[in-house]
């Protein structure tokens, strides 16, 4: 039996991580479910995940609201890790970091590589500054800016009263997200002939699928009290 990782971007259960479930997976709001969603837009057996000659075979299981996969409305699909999930408002990622950054680099390896001795280079890099597998795949091109920093969404204003530790906490967790946003937004290319679009590649678009994974765990950890 296959295990697949699924982590919860969005909705009421954002920020939970379901690790190595074994196929077949069921997703619905009814118990029973190998994951139990809390979001009433949600079928009591909506979807059901399996494997079937090595691969992942996502089935809507005649949903009230349907299931979409990559932004896609869909019956049957085969899912591979890094791709997103919406049911509801519930909104799933495939595969845990880990995962993740296998694909990337088989892709990577499939497609435009850098040197071999630039890719070496990077490579000692990461491994002196023991970052994690994802991190490395995400910014293998840049990872001489691979520093950290953050920015926010409305503008909350900054706590008062913090010490100085909590200060520098809080100014470290910004600065990672601010250092990744600004990687994806000097990524964007508009088309040629321009067209009011732009394009952003699969690896950028996974990084901003993994920041907003990232989010949701802070979210949730910071508001529940049981996981610190």
């Amino acid at each position: 039996m296959a295990q697949l990782t699924i982590r919860l971007l969005d909705g009421a259960d954002r920020g939970r991580i379901y690790e190595e479930l074994e196929t077949p997976i069921t997703i619905g709001r009814e118990e029973g479910n190998s994951i139990q969603l809390n979001d009433e837009r949600v079928s009591r057996f909506h979807l059901k995940i399996q494997e079937d000659h090595d691969k992942l075979v996502l089935t809507d299981l005649a949903s009230t609201n349907g299931t979409r996969v990559n932004g896609e409305d869909i019956q049957l699909r085969i899912v591979r890790y890094g791709d997103i999930v919406a049911v509801g408002r519930s909104i799933l990622l495939m595969g845990s970091r880990e995962n993740i950054a296998a694909r990337l680099a088989e892709l990577r390896k499939n497609g435009v590589q850098p040197k071999s001795d630039e890719k070496g280079e990077k490579q000692i890099l990461a491994d002196e500054a023991e970052i994690d597998p994802l991190d490395f795949e995400l910014n293998w091109q840049e990872f001489q800016n691979l520093q950290a920093t953050l920015f926010s969404l409305q503008p909350p204003e900054i706590p008062e009263g913090l010490s100085p530790g909590q200060a520098a906490q809080l100014s470290e967790l910004l600065e990672y997200m601010h250092i990744r946003m600004r990687h994806l937004l000097l990524s964007v290319e508009e088309e040629d002939p321009p067209s009011g679009h732009v394009q952003l590649d699969l690896r950028r678009w996974q990084e901003a699928v993994d920041l907003q994974a990232n989010l949701a765990l802070y979210l949730r950890t910071i508001g529940d009290p049981n996981t610190h």
